[in-house]
């Protein structure tokens, strides 16, 4: 799960960011409203803390431009307490949660639980299932009838999409943008050795999921019948 956080308080960001990360999401951070817009409107993130003072665009005006774009990724403000006209303008416009500063960091994350799961995808602590395998992304643990691999963090980001994709055809930009950022140098080697490593790893489990190229297109996740 990938999450954008636009807060203009970097000391705030950089925590959180390092809270998050310790919860084995991968995290993005801006520090103004325009950034933040930008990022949003890539579409690659699952979900956006979004402050509401902010330089250059404020946090209402970018919530309400990324829903009129057609951007349903959930958003959980993150507002000064008593902005109580704040807090009901966000959620007019299509906030899914507010928490006021300062606030605990447990209940920062149970919130963060409670939207994902209301969006329908799986929190990471949860195990993923498809065909005979089970992945663990907190642990980094793939597994199929009674064995079980270690994966490296980007293995289990790149199963853990493909997972989630649904057995949709999913580009190499999509996986770019995904798992190393809009803007990182990351190139098509760099997800066709991710690929390989994961393909050997469901071999060497004998499972019967595998990982199909598309010419052209991208992979798609497939299990035998």
């Amino acid at each position: 799960m990938r999450i954008l956080i636009v807060e203009d308080e970097v000391h705030l960001a950089e925590a959180l960011t390092q809270i998050l990360k310790k919860q084995h999401y991968s995290v993005d951070a801006v520090h103004d409203g325009q950034s933040g817009l930008d990022n949003a409107l890539s579409g690659i993130y699952d979900l956006l803390l979004l402050d509401i003072m902010l330089p250059e665009l404020d946090g209402i005006t970018l919530l309400k431009t990324i829903r009129e774009q057609g951007v349903s990724t959930p958003v959980i403000m993150l507002t000064a307490k008593g902005e109580v006209d704040d807090k009901i303008a966000g959620l007019d416009d299509g906030a899914d949660d507010y928490i006021a500063k300062p606030f605990a960091t447990g209940e920062l994350l149970a919130r963060i639980r409670a939207a994902l799961r209301r969006k329908g995808e799986v929190v990471p602590e949860d195990a993923l299932r498809f065909g005979d395998i089970e992945l663990n992304t907190s642990g980094l643990k793939l597994a199929c009838k009674g064995k079980e691999l270690k994966l490296i963090l980007k293995e289990s980001e790149l199963l853990e999409l493909l997972i989630l994709r649904k057995q949709a055809v999913t580009s190499k930009e999509q996986i770019i943008e995904k798992l190393w950022g809009f803007d990182s140098e990351a190139e098509h080697n760099n997800v066709e050795v991710y690929v390989s490593f994961l393909r050997k790893k469901l071999a060497f489990l004998n499972a019967s999921v595998r990982i199909s190229t598309i010419r052209g297109v991208g992979y798609v996740l497939e299990a035998a019948d």
